[in-house]
């Protein structure tokens, strides 16, 4: 299925979900919606939080350690296929032969083809937990986007946005699970990558509490010359979406939008 072409305007969009502790099948619902929202809006690629289909919870991370091709995950393959959107979920996954899984940000396309992105750059308090990604950068096509992944702490790491500057990507999206006071360091750093590297910076965080952490909600997009163009007020359940055009650059039709999870 061709879900985009080039020169053609493309939206993208934050889910800011809120994650059921360790319930896979009641976060898919919690996706489900947003999902549906995110369709209702015309929305091409939609990125959830960190960590989205269990939760921040780094010590059970070996047992629900999930794939594409997961039977949980079979509805929003479906999703996906039936409303023509690729949808990039976060949870924990295998990592070859490592003893420890990764965190990870797995993206189902509509044709039914996917991608996972391992993060590549861990917290202090995550490498007891997970493994690192292998890969520094991982970048996907949509028309005329060229869309990076990145997984919270990766966001911190200027050499991580550089890198994906350098391998062409116009978009730099990421899932992430931070507090205010995370908020307050991290949000000019990424108004940076914006800036310095002429690159969409699309923000998905959680919409309430996970893994002991008070998220700040807060999920935003940057356009390409480093201006905040839209953001969720703070937490709760929210679609954070705006249109690129062609360019990758330019923004237009932002917009946050409250979701009822009911």
């Amino acid at each position: 299925m061709q879900y985009a072409t080039k020169d053609i305007a493309i939206t993208i969009a934050a889910a800011q979900s809120i994650s059921v502790p360790l319930d896979v099948a009641a976060n898919v619902q919690e996706h489900l919606a947003l999902v549906q929202a995110a369709a209702e809006h015309g929305v091409q690629w939609l990125v959830f939080p960190e960590l989205s289909l269990t939760g921040y919870e780094l010590a059970a991370m070996p047992g629900l350690v999930l794939h594409a091709d997961h039977a949980l995950l079979a509805p929003l393959r479906q999703a996906a296929a039936r409303t023509g959107m690729a949808i990039t979920v976060g949870a924990p996954v295998a990592l070859g032969d490592a003893g420890l899984p990764a965190i990870g940000a797995i993206t189902l396309r509509p044709d039914g083809s996917h991608t996972t992105y391992a993060k590549h750059h861990l917290h202090a308090g995550e490498t007891a937990f997970a493994a690192p990604g292998p890969a520094p950068v991982q970048v996907q096509a949509l028309g005329s986007l060229q869309i990076a992944s990145a997984i919270c702490a990766d966001t911190n790491h200027p050499i991580h946005a550089a890198l994906a500057a350098q391998a062409g990507a116009n978009v730099y999206a990421a899932g992430i699970l931070t507090s205010e006071k995370g908020y307050a360091a991290e949000a000019p750093l990424w108004q940076s990558y914006a800036q310095q590297h002429g690159m969409v910076v699309l923000i998905a965080n959680h919409g309430g509490p996970s893994g002991g952490y008070v998220s700040a909600g807060r999920s935003g997009i940057w356009d390409g010359c480093g201006k905040l163009v839209v953001e969720a007020p703070g937490v709760g359940r929210y679609l954070v979406l705006a249109q690129t055009d062609a360019d990758g650059r330019s923004l237009r039709g932002a917009k946050a939008i409250p979701v009822d999870g009911d």
